[in-house]
C-alpha cells in the first residue's frame, strides 16, 4: 500500500475497533464527522431510518446521508463505495426489497467483519460486502444502477480511478449520489501533506471544479454539487466544506 493508503487503513482499522465496542460513540477522533473537523456528525439520518436496521449513526463516519440525495427503487442494485459499517448498504438494501440487492466495498478487514456483523444484526439478507479497493472494484460493467459514497472519495490519492469506476459499473442511465468533502480554500501546502489530515478528510480535499472536471472526464452528464457545511481547518485560513453531489451516467454510449 502507498503511505497514503496506509494511513487511511489504520486509522479506519482503529475506528472499526472502537465501533465494534458497544459503548462508543461516533463522534471521536477517528471519525470523518468528528465534532472538530466536520459538524454535525451522525445527524443526517433520522430515527425512522435507523429503526429500519435496527442500528444507529455510531456506525457512520460519512459527512451527510447519501440516499437523501437518489431515490432507489424495488429491484435496483447498489454500490456502496467505501462501506465502512454498512449502515448506508443495509438502508438501500431496505429500500430496494424484493429482488433489488446492495453492495459494499472496503479495504479493511475489520470494518467488512463489523458490517457483516451489523447485517446479521439487522437481519437485511440482500446486501453483501466485498473486499477491494474503490480504485479496483469486485464487481462487473454496467451492473449497478445505483452508486452511492459517503465521505469516502476524497481519502483516495487517484479519485479519477475511483470516478472512472463507478462509471464502469453503472448501467446506461445509472445515478450517482455522494456525500463527500471538498476544498472551499486552499489549504497550506503543511497540511495538504500531513497524512493524518488526510486520512482525517482534510489533505485530500479538492475544488469543487477540479472535482466537476474529473466526473465530466469520466463521461458523467449534468454533475451537480450543493455545499452543505463548512468548516475552518485547524485554525488556518483554508477551509472544507460537506458536499452533496449528483450525477448519471447517459443512457446511451457516447
Amino acid at each position: 500500500m502507498s503511505t497514503t493508503r496506509d494511513a487511511v487503513h489504520q486509522r479506519y482499522r482503529s475506528a472499526a475497533l472502537r465501533m465494534a465496542d458497544p459503548s462508543a460513540s461516533c463522534c471521536g477522533p477517528d471519525c470523518c464527522g468528528s465534532s472538530d473537523e466536520v459538524a454535525e456528525c451522525g445527524t443526517a439520518y433520522t430515527s425512522d431510518q435507523l429503526a429500519q436496521v435496527g442500528l444507529d449513526s455510531s456506525i457512520s463516519l460519512g459527512c451527510g446521508n447519501p440516499l437523501l440525495l437518489v431515490e432507489l427503487h424495488p429491484g435496483e442494485t447498489v454500490l456502496d463505495l467505501g462501506s465502512g459499517g454498512g449502515l448506508d448498504v443495509l438502508l438501500s438494501a431496505r429500500r430496494v426489497t424484493p429482488r433489488g440487492h446492495a453492495y459494499g466495498v472496503d479495504m479493511t478487514d475489520e470494518m467488512l467483519a463489523l458490517a457483516n456483523r451489523n447485517r446479521d444484526r439487522s437481519g437485511v439478507e440482500n446486501a453483501t460486502f466485498l473486499k477491494g479497493t474503490i480504485e479496483q472494484v469486485p464487481l462487473p460493467d454496467d451492473s449497478v444502477d445505483v452508486v452511492i459514497s459517503n465521505c469516502v472519495i476524497n481519502l483516495a490519492e487517484d479519485k479519477g480511478a475511483v470516478i472512472r469506476e463507478a462509471f464502469r459499473v453503472l448501467k446506461p442511465g445509472g445515478r450517482l449520489a455522494v456525500s463527500d468533502m471538498v476544498e472551499l480554500r486552499s489549504l497550506p501546502s503543511a497540511v495538504k501533506r500531513d497524512l493524518e489530515a488526510h486520512a482525517g478528510c482534510i489533505a485530500g480535499t479538492i475544488p469543487v471544479e477540479e472535482y466537476r472536471q474529473l466526473l465530466i472526464d469520466a463521461g458523467f452528464e449534468s454533475p451537480d454539487f450543493e455545499i452543505t457545511g463548512e468548516q475552518r481547518v485547524q485554525a488556518v485560513p483554508g477551509a472544507i466544506g460537506s458536499a452533496s453531489i449528483r450525477a448519471h451516467k447517459p443512457t446511451v454510449s457516447q
